[in-house]
């Protein structure tokens, strides 16, 4: 009974060694200067205990993260670390999203993106709105879905950049993977719904050049609003 306790003990002990060394690790990473050269395997596995194999794959790891910039041949590098960067991994994970998820999806883009442009009504220069405004007048009354597509994503980014907070940026990017396949489908296969979505538009860009916040919010809740009727409807 005492040797199997021991032996639990000393697991556990382990464990609390490789959390120390993760908690060390992480330290090291986040206090390491943006663009800094990381040294060499060597170096951390000495320091901390991991084997050059465990590090390899933290490595990988961190690459995949977008943490890390392994350049072959010249060594492994902190990247600029900012939100857009880090936070753009997720696009990745999203796309395997299954189908039956997409209201989920669009129902976080709801939470998030009228509130960014309700910020944006203060924010958004003149500048910024005449270049919507000349995007959708680029368009015209019937433009192809991928036109539509292409300009509506550039459309609510530009919007929500203009608010000034690049996490919500980042964040509704990584998530406009499966809104944008539902909108292609609605505009393939729902009457008027290409002119329904100009026409949204246009409300939401006027109500950001009047400065109106509640009407920007408005328009951008039932802009989204609009595609999760579509989608539980019948078709």
């Amino acid at each position: 009974m005492s040797e199997s306790f021991g032996g639990r003990q000393e697991a556990g002990h382990g464990s609390h060694r490789r959390g120390d060394r993760e908690d060390q690790g992480h330290d090291r990473l986040r206090c390491a200067a943006s663009g800094r050269r990381l040294p060499r395997e060597s170096e951390p596995a000495a320091g901390l205990g991991p084997s050059r194999n465990s590090l390899r794959e933290a490595v990988r790891a961190l690459s995949l993260l977008r943490i890390l910039d392994v350049r072959q041949g010249d060594g492994t590098y902190v990247t600029g670390l900012d939100p857009q960067l880090l936070l753009g991994a997720m696009s990745f994970v999203v796309d395997f999203h299954r189908d039956d998820t997409v209201l989920e999806f669009l129902a976080v883009r709801r939470m998030l993106e009228p509130a960014a442009t309700a910020l944006a009504a203060s924010r958004i220069g003149e500048d910024q709105l005449d270049a919507l405004s000349a995007q959708l007048d680029a368009l015209g009354a019937e433009p192809s879905v991928e036109q539509l597509v292409v300009a509506g994503l550039e459309f609510h980014r530009s919007i929500v950049r203009s608010a000034g907070n690049s996490v919500p940026c980042s964040l509704l990017d990584g998530l406009s993977g499966p809104a944008t396949r539902a909108r292609i489908w609605r505009v393939l296969s729902q009457e008027d719904a290409a002119g329904r979505t100009l026409r949204e538009h246009r409300a939401i860009l006027a109500a950001l050049r009047e400065g109106d916040a509640e009407a920007a919010r408005s328009w951008a809740t039932v802009h989204i609003a609009s595609v999760e009727q579509w989608l539980r409807g019948p078709r």
